[in-house]
């Protein structure tokens, strides 16, 4: 029916002013039940967001501290382990790096009331998703298509 969001009954304009938005399913088409994410959900997933930039930035991450590199010390199997572990300290402070953009992006698109929306379908992320994977920036389905093509 023309002038209700996705057919349930509930007007949209009901739906904005109890401070839900109306996602953009990229349909065009008033027949597609709109997924809502009201601003408490929104103010959360910031938080969460917040916490999980501070978390990396703050030096509490995975990578600690390389060590310096100079002379190296000991017999063959310790400077190995130092080795060792010094390439896994540089792959997870990539990782970091990695997953610090992932989160300005998802505060980018939080600010531009784009966040939860699938970049590919359009559809909304579910909940249990975003709960998981904050700053996820597709659906479960378009995901998976994506790890199954590459």
């Amino acid at each position: 029916m023309p002038g209700q969001c996705g057919g349930d009954g509930f007007e949209c304009a009901d739906l904005l002013a109890s401070g839900f938005r109306r996602y953009n399913l990229g349909t065009g088409q008033l027949g597609h039940r709109a997924a809502a994410m009201n601003k408490s959900d929104l103010f959360r997933y910031k938080n969460l967001l917040l916490a999980k930039q501070h978390e990396l930035t703050s030096g509490k991450s995975l990578a600690g501290s390389i060590s310096a590199g100079g002379e190296p010390r000991g017999d063959p199997v310790d400077v190995a382990a130092d080795e060792t572990s010094a390439s896994v300290q540089i792959r997870l402070r990539e990782t970091d790096s990695r997953l610090l953009r992932a989160i300005e992006e998802a505060l980018t698109r939080i600010r531009q009331e784009r966040f939860g929306t699938c970049e590919e379908c359009g559809q909304p992320i579910s909940k249990a998703r975003l709960e998981a994977v904050p700053w996820a920036r597709y659906c479960r389905d378009c995901k998976e298509q994506q790890g199954s093509q590459g």
